[in-house]
This record gives C-alpha cells, sequence and structure tokens, in this order.
C-alpha cells in the first residue's frame, strides 16, 4: 500500500487554446497538512476543480488509495470523501445552518418528511466540537465570515470528509480566528483527515504543514519538507526569478507636512490620535487587529465623523464629513476589502477607474464622453502595469493583484495629495505584492503622502518610512523604520493601558 491517499500524475486541462494545468504532479500522505502555493493564476484553482469533479482532466492519471479514479461531478468526489471550503463561501444565506449543512443529503422519516428533529441534533454533534458559539438554528447570513467556514467543515464532515481541500481559508480572517482554524485543522489531521491548504501566507505554511508544493505558469514546480525550504528560494520557485530584495528601493524625497491628525476621538473606537504624514512619505498605521486603525482612516476619509479633535491639511483645519469631501480636498482611500468597498464588479474596468470622476467625461453634465473615459483608463492602467486583455472586461475577470490595479487606477484618477491604504496587499500573492509595492513607491516618489495600514510587520518594515503602532483605540508608540525591529513593534502593540496613560 502508498502512503499516500491521493497522486495526481501528468494531469493536463485545457479550455480552448488556453492550458490551465500542464503535466501537474501531486501527492498527498494520509493524515498530513499539505501546503499548495503559487502565485495567482498557477493554475491552483483548476487544480481544485480536477481534484473535486467539477472539471474533468484531458489526460493524466488521478489515484486515492492506489486505485485510479473518474469523477464527473462534485456529487462523485463528496462520494469518496473529498470536500471543498473556499474563501468566499457559497452558503444560502437565509437558510439555518442547518439547513447548510444538510442541503442534498436531507435526513427524512419513515414516511418520507424531513426529519428536522433529528437533523438539528445531528447538526449540534457536528458543531459543537468546532464552535460553541454557534446556533443551527440561526440563518448562515448572520453569522461572521469565520463561523460561516466552521460550518462548512461541520458539513464536509457530515458526508465522512477524508480529503479536505481549504481555499485561502484565512484570508479574511482576523488573527485570533486564524489560530482557531489552525486548532480545528490540527485536530482534523490527528483524527486522520488529510488537508490541502491552498494559501498566500508563509504564516499559515510554517504553523500547519509539512509538505509544500509551488504551481507556476500552470505547471507543477516541485515539492519540499517545509523545515527544509528557505523563504527566498520558495518565493524564487513561486514568481520564477530570484528577488534579491522583497521590497523595491526607496526612491522618495520627503518633504513638507501634508496631513495632521490632531486628538481626534471617536467614542467607543479611538481616542487622542495624532500623527502627521509628510509628502512623498509612507506613514504606516499597524498593531493586532481591533486596534481602531481601519476606524481613523474611515474618520479622515469622512466615512465616520470624529466626536473631538481636528485633521489639517498643509496648516490648514479641514472639515470633513463625507467621502466626497475628503475627495475635494484631495484625500483618496484604498479600502481594505476591494471587493464590496473597492470595485463594482459589474462594471467594466473602465467605468470602475472613473467611477470617482464621472463629471470629468460628461458633457453638459448629461452625455458620457465614453472614447475620452476609455482613453484615460488606458493611459492609468499603462501606468500601473495592469494586466488585462480587455478594458471591457469586468474586474472579477482578473487575479486579486491586477483588481487591486483597478482601485489604485481609480484613486489616480482624481486630484489627490494623500492617499489612505488599508491592507493594500491582502489577498494577494508574493509576486503581485511586490508589483504594489513598486507603484506605492512610485507614488510616493511623485509626491503623494501615503498613509498605509497593514497587520504584516516585515511589509511595515520594508516600506515605511515611519510607524505608528496602536492598540484599542490608542497610539503606543511612534517609531523611525530604520532601527526599528518586528519586537518593538510587537512589544507597542501589546502595552496595557496602565502603560498608555502614563506615557
Amino acid at each position: 500500500m502508498s502512503d499516500y491517499i491521493l497522486e495526481l500524475k501528468d494531469v493536463v486541462k485545457t479550455f480552448g487554446g488556453v492550458t490551465a494545468l500542464n503535466g501537474v504532479h501531486f501527492q498527498l500522505k494520509k493524515g498530513e497538512i499539505h501546503a499548495l502555493m503559487g502565485e495567482n493564476g498557477a493554475g491552483k484553482s483548476t487544480f481544485i476543480k480536477v481534484i473535486t469533479g467539477v472539471h474533468q482532466p484531458d489526460s493524466g492519471v488521478m489515484l486515492l488509495e492506489d486505485e485510479k479514479i473518474t469523477l464527473r461531478s462534485t456529487a462523485d468526489s463528496a462520494k469518496l470523501g473529498i470536500a471543498a471550503i473556499y474563501q468566499h463561501v457559497t452558503a444560502f444565506p437565509d437558510l439555518s445552518v442547518t439547513e447548510n449543512i444538510f442541503m442534498g443529503q436531507e435526513i427524512k422519516n419513515k414516511i418520507g418528511l424531513y426529519d428536522w428533529k433529528t437533523m438539528t441534533k445531528r447538526a449540534k454533534e457536528l458543531i459543537e466540537p468546532l464552535s460553541q458559539e454557534i446556533d443551527v438554528n440561526k440563518p448562515m447570513g448572520t453569522l461572521s465570515v469565520a463561523q460561516q467556514q466552521l460550518v462548512e467543515i461541520a458539513k464536509a464532515l457530515s458526508r465522512d470528509a477524508r480529503i479536505l481541500i481549504m481555499d485561502e481559508p484565512t484570508a479574511s480572517l482576523t488573527r485570533t480566528e486564524c489560530e482557531q482554524l489552525y486548532q480545528i485543522a490540527e485536530r482534523l489531521r490527528d483524527e486522520g483527515v488529510s488537508i490541502i491548504f491552498i494559501t498566500h501566507k508563509f504564516e499559515d505554511m510554517y504553523r500547519l504543514a509539512s509538505r509544500v508544493t509551488v504551481f507556476r505558469d500552470s505547471q507543477y514546480i516541485g515539492s519540499w519538507d517545509v523545515d527544509k525550504i528557505s523563504n527566498q528560494k520558495l518565493i524564487a520557485e513561486m514568481v520564477g526569478r530570484e528577488l534579491s530584495q522583497m521590497y523595491p528601493e526607496k526612491t522618495a524625497k520627503i518633504g513638507e507636512v501634508v496631513l495632521e491628525v490632531n486628538n481626534i476621538s471617536k467614542e467607543g473606537y479611538f481616542k487622542n490620535i495624532s500623527f502627521n504624514v509628510r509628502r512623498g512619505e509612507i506613514l504606516a498605521l499597524t498593531g493586532l487587529v481591533g486596534a481602531g486603525r481601519t476606524e481613523v482612516c474611515q474618520t479622515i476619509y469622512g466615512i465616520m465623523n470624529p466626536d473631538s479633535g481636528s485633521i489639517k491639511l498643509k496648516g490648514k483645519e479641514v472639515k470633513i464629513g463625507s467621502p466626497v469631501d475628503a475627495l475635494a480636498h484631495g484625500i483618496g482611500l484604498l479600502p481594505e476589502d476591494r471587493q464590496i468597498q473597492g470595485l463594482v464588479n459589474e462594471l467594466p474596468i473602465y467605468q470602475n477607474v472613473s467611477s470617482a470622476v464621472m463629471k470629468k467625461f460628461t458633457k453638459n453634465g448629461i452625455i458620457l464622453q465614453q472614447e475620452e473615459e476609455e482613453k484615460n483608463a488606458i493611459e492609468l492602467c499603462q501606468k500601473i502595469q495592469l494586466k488585462a486583455k480587455d478594458i471591457s472586461a469586468p474586474p472579477s475577470s482578473l487575479s486579486g493583484g491586477n483588481q487591486q490595479k483597478v482601485v489604485f487606477a481609480k484613486l489616480l484618477s482624481c486630484d489627490l495629495k494623500v492617499l489612505i491604504l488599508d491592507e493594500p496587499t491582502k489577498g494577494i500573492d508574493v509576486g503581485a505584492k511586490y508589483s504594489i509595492y513598486e507603484i506605492m513607491n512610485e507614488l510616493a516618489a511623485s509626491g503623494y503622502a501615503i498613509i498605509m495600514v497593514s497587520s504584516e510587520m516585515p511589509e511595515v518594515l520594508g516600506m515605511a518610512d515611519r510607524i505608528v503602532v496602536m492598540k484599542s483605540g490608542r497610539v503606543t508608540g511612534e517609531f523611525e523604520s530604520e532601527g526599528t525591529t518586528q519586537e518593538m513593534i510587537l512589544e507597542a502593540s501589546l502595552k496595557h493601558k496602565e502603560e498608555r496613560e502614563d506615557n
């Protein structure tokens, strides 16, 4: 008997003239957590769909416990104990947790009616080991993203899953929620479930996986024991080139103060927040999740209004009551959730780019000049090196990194002085991150004052000129990036209330 529960050998999948998987190999051991990494477009999504029966490969072999299998549908994979949990949970929000768990596998009584009592009892038995806080009678739409993922795990377990594919499950979770998910994944592994953990995060890999496989450009690149491959080697294998530096060289000259925040407070969110950012400077706003960073940025942008304090632009106090006011004063925001707050996926790329400045492209306020609108979008998309075949396509057709570039292009279409970037590299791969960093440095060099919210300490140290640390709605430290360590930032982000009040 083989040590592997699942093997793929020389799997090829094409769509028209596009090769999505090109001779891919993969081996999953029984009872292991195996990380799968690669840039967006590397073939990971197609790989998942082949394993779960959504797509059938053109050639190659798939073995389950040494036996060749052919999957014609997701029903086939479910019968064999293969289940997938996706980053964006595809649940029925208006149906209860119990109904979601048993969708398609409802339990019926002797006369053929749904046995809700038995299903509710079984749902509780499946959920309680994962979370004590989920009410199986509540609608799925009332749960957090993390809780919905736990329900999906319960659903997989209800079907006796022995292979569980987790696709970017930590992308939208807080650190506490990530740790909870890690512990559940480890418990499932110890109970004999084999897990394929697809992620962009090195911390996920190091925390959970014993082995890692890399795909690049639809091809299998290699597999390694996690403890035997360095970060630099892994990055080089993922992007196909050596990244001698994770962060591009800074070229901006820092000038005068552009934005000042003076003792702004918002009850329940933050208190007495003060800092400034200068022309050509990247100021990092960091701290643990829940520190109040996003709320401070939303206040500067006019989404929230402060209870007290003031905001100054080039020494003059300004009143910002809405995002319209902020844009008029030259302040733009790249939001944390690009899908919900940054993009309109129903509109083409060029309309997303121009959406904040439609007046520029209307004649007499009525007639839309589409040719000018498209020309503007093309120029900005070229400036940020957007990879898109057609600017008339929706942003949903792009990779995560290129979607983020569309939001950057939208900001650049406005006449701005200050850019607020809330987690600008969230959910994008390492190669795309470097591209975003280059854009940020170029914008700083051209004179923008940039506030960057980031939870990743290496990113903070690699990109920022200065660092402001927050905890529980207070500033607990401020550092020049040169000479600052991760330990210093972490210490400031963990300061107790008494220490903050003394400082």
